[in-house]
């Protein structure tokens, strides 16, 4: 099969393009599925660069919560992984072959499923959907038949945003009518905790670029604040939320920001009914941040690291994206064989980019990732 191998940390050339690579084999308990869309995460690009440092800030290091490196190379990235089920293992019921499903990318600790303390994932402990094929667990391969759901729209909604958005949300217990800042609010996280803080009732307010607001309003934030003009920024915040502070901070900027997050919840503590909490699930805007620790435990500020979550918050989003609550925010489509012009189009991705991007295997092109291409966009081959 045609598969995008990484070969070891560094830039886009350590990601190679083969077209002899092995089918993998459904073991028991395993489905084979045929990709059609994997969406792209920033998690594929700082695992490649090893940019999960724990100790040294200058670390070049694979996500290794486990103590030991999981992420040996060649290994096929790709964790938000759609297609169709092809072939099963053993004690896997035949009727599931032709089932259209989307994978909840974790893998689960045997003894403890429901407490991801060592999160590791499909793409990085084991091989992803960057490849024409994916052997997983059938239970986490879950069936999503809805009509005019597209493939690569459903990969848009994918666990790894998805679940960590979720997650942080429910690590800080919000709840209906709390006032939320989403910070990163254009990316897939992002534009997930938007619509997921309207399902359970709570009111989000997005930090972006002001040419983003219209299509985030229409997502569901109450309103958007200018990252590009941070001046005074509790005050912004107080203008749009009538004076009353942010209930709770989702966070996936960090660096010198985030002093500026807590702000928006501790300047006027008697208008508050619960405590403020900063969910943090990224560091793009720097990965120090210098914070008076008086400031968390005078103002009782909790704080929540949040990388991924449960089975039952994944069960509970199918379900949602099932029901039509969850919609998808696609920006566009890839082949496989141009993962290099992918990645580059991902970081320097400009002022229209909203949502995510998804990488579809050539031979499924046609069907699943012409109808997203980037319109006017120049082509590169394989490398």
């Amino acid at each position: 099969m045609a598969a995008m191998l990484l070969t070891g940390h560094g830039d886009i050339d350590k990601l190679v393009y083969h077209d002899d690579v092995a089918v993998p084999q459904p073991g028991p308990g395993e489905v084979l599925v045929r990709v059609t869309a994997t969406a792209k995460n920033n998690t594929d690009r700082k695992a490649r660069e090893g940019l999960y440092p724990t100790k040294d800030k200058g670390e070049v290091t694979s996500f290794a919560m486990g103590g030991s490196p999981t992420l040996t190379f060649p290994r096929i990235q790709g964790a938000d992984v759609v297609g169709h089920v092809v072939a099963v293992g053993e004690g896997v019921a035949s009727v599931r072959i032709g089932e259209r499903g989307l994978l909840d990318f974790n893998l689960y600790p045997d003894e403890r499923p429901n407490l991801n303390l060592v999160p590791d994932y499909y793409g990085h402990g084991a091989d992803g959907g960057f490849a024409e094929y994916i052997a997983v667990p059938s239970d986490q391969f879950h069936a999503v038949s809805n009509p005019g759901l597209h493939d690569a729209e459903l990969a848009a909604m994918g666990m790894c945003s998805y679940q960590t958005a979720y997650h942080m949300m429910t690590s800080a217990r919000i709840s209906a009518g709390e006032r939320v800042l989403v910070t990163g609010a254009s990316g897939g996280v992002g534009t997930a905790l938007i619509q997921l803080c309207r399902i359970v009732g709570a009111i989000p307010y997005a930090l972006s670029q002001p040419d983003k607001a219209e299509a985030l309003l229409a997502l569901g934030a109450e309103a958007v604040l200018d990252r590009g003009d941070m001046t005074d920024f509790t005050e912004q915040v107080k203008a749009v939320t009538g004076g009353a502070p942010i209930d709770a901070v989702m966070d996936l900027v960090g660096g010198e920001m985030t002093d500026r997050f807590i702000d928006t919840m501790i300047f006027d503590m008697r208008a508050r009914t619960t405590y403020p909490r900063l969910s943090i699930a990224g560091a793009s805007g720097g990965n120090l941040s210098e914070i008076m620790w008086t400031r968390i435990y005078l103002y009782q500020v909790q704080v929540f690291g949040v990388s991924h979550g449960t089975r039952e918050e994944a069960e509970q989003l199918v379900e949602w994206i099932r029901g039509g609550q969850l919609k998808p925010v696609l920006h566009a489509a890839f082949k496989l064989s141009e993962l290099h012009r992918a990645e580059r189009y991902f970081v320097n991705r400009g002022s229209n980019y909203l949502g995510k991007i998804v990488i579809v295997p050539d031979a499924q092109w046609a069907e699943h990732g012409a109808p997203f291409a980037l319109k006017d966009a120049p082509q590169e081959s394989a490398s």
